[in-house]
């Protein structure tokens, strides 16, 4: 952190007196309801009385000249940890000490009302929210789930994975974040989801799509076969001269959605068993599918 001297622009050897002045001039220009929007003017505002209220109170000005705290109250032989400001935040929050405000109202009675309401406003806001990310099943992201988020500092989240979640959405566990510094509620964990590929299944919005090899057999002659569903297989009626590229639709068999389910696209793909086949060569080397037949016809120039 930055001197605190060199941030209220006085002396080392600066009375009391003089750092009070200081601080009130720069707190006059720079307090965040005087500069509405203004980040810089913010952020400036809270190392001017961060400062001014370490070197106001003579205990810590003399710890930290001597060397014992630095510029943020710290002990500066130990490293301190969250929970170390968490214990202690009604002493170390610039907001919270209002030891230094007590003569405000006699130079200037708005400044002094705008720094105890800010007081206020610190003691009571809500902790930070947390953010996270979960990296769930593509099944799991249609159908719903109950997910465990192990966090990087300890400890796990029961994250409900509602229907039909898509990718990138944000989650938010309520009261889930970083407690409060003060007296307010905790702050929210934001989980952002990501979904694993599937072997097979593709989505598109609230649709399903997914390939499904069938037998020269079963293309020729049409079958009930069992088709693979994110809820399970269910039959699927494959209509005779069915060929590779033909799509069949299953109503509802797709993402829940508002206003029910979308659908799933089952696109056949006529598949011949692997390795020679002397059966299917002699009946084929003996049968032609007609002289009219070209599947090329359209590619001929």
């Amino acid at each position: 952190m930055k001197d605190p001297y060199e941030i209220l622009g006085v002396a080392q050897t600066a009375s009391p007196e003089e750092i009070r002045k200081a601080y009130l001039r720069l707190a006059k220009k720079l307090h965040p309801d005087l500069n509405p929007g203004s980040k810089h003017s913010e952020e400036r505002f809270k190392e001017v009385s961060g400062a001014y209220d370490l070197l106001s109170d003579p205990d810590k000005r003399r710890r930290f000249d001597g060397g014992e705290i630095d510029a943020s109250g710290a002990d500066r032989p130990h490293e301190r940890f969250y929970k170390d400001f968490a214990a202690d935040a009604a002493a170390g929050h610039p907001y919270e000490n209002r030891s230094g405000y007590a003569d405000f109202a006699e130079t200037d009675d708005i400044l002094a009302e705008l720094l105890r309401r800010r007081a206020r406003e610190a003691r009571h806001a809500r902790g930070p929210d947390l953010h996270y990310h979960l990296s769930i099943e593509f099944l799991d992201a249609i159908n719903g789930a109950t997910e465990l988020l192990t966090l990087p500092k300890g400890g796990t989240l029961h994250v409900t994975i509602p229907p039909g979640i898509q990718e990138g959405q944000m989650l938010r566990l309520r009261g889930k974040g970083a407690p409060s510094l003060g007296e307010g509620e905790s702050g929210d964990a934001l989980v952002e989801i990501s979904i694993n590929p599937h072997r097979f299944f593709s989505r598109q919005g609230d649709d399903i799509h997914v390939d499904l090899p069938i037998t020269l057999t079963e293309a020729v002659l049409g079958a009930q076969i069992r088709a693979p569903t994110p809820k399970g297989p269910v039959v699927l009626t494959v209509p005779k001269g069915s060929n590779t590229g033909n799509v069949l639709r299953l109503k509802g068999r797709g993402v829940p959605r508002r206003d029910g389910h979308g659908d799933e696209f089952v696109t056949l793909r006529v598949v011949l068993p692997p390795g020679p086949n002397p059966e299917l060569e002699a009946f084929l080397s003996n049968w032609t599918p007609g002289t009219s037949y070209d599947p090329r016809r359209d590619m001929q120039s």
